[in-house]
């Protein structure tokens, strides 16, 4: 069974950073792309970023690209999402997913995931 645990989030002034973690079970980063989605509040859940390895295919939405960084440690079967100069509109609930590399795309944002962890707040204040 895919269990995936956040952890990392909390509130910082604009500007600031985070770094979210999430451990994964039950998975191989070498059959899964694993991920990161958002949703704040009244918007509907977005990509943010996703990535495959050991092939290092790597997405970004538009809006964190440049400011978030995706990473992965497969001895700790985690993979981090660093934010950096965060901004009020960041401010969601994130999410970490997976789902075997076959049915999903990286480049287009892997769409499709079938495994979802609980969430972990980030708020940014102004």
């Amino acid at each position: 069974e895919v269990q995936l645990v956040e952890s990392g989030g909390g509130l910082v002034q604009a500007g600031g950073s985070l770094r979210l973690s999430c451990v994964a079970s039950g998975l191989s980063f070498d059959d899964y792309s694993i991920g990161w989605f958002r949703q704040a509040p009244g918007k509907e859940r977005e990509g943010v970023s996703c990535i495959e390895t050991p092939e290092n295919r790597i997405y970004y939405e538009e809006s964190v690209e440049g400011r978030f960084t995706i990473s992965t440690d497969s001895a700790k079967n985690t993979v981090y999402l660093q934010m950096t100069n965060l901004k009020p509109e960041d401010t969601a609930v994130y999410y970490c997913a997976a789902e075997l590399k076959k049915w999903t795309v990286v480049s287009a944002g892997c769409p499709g995931m079938g495994h979802w962890g609980k969430g972990t707040l980030v708020t940014v204040s102004s």
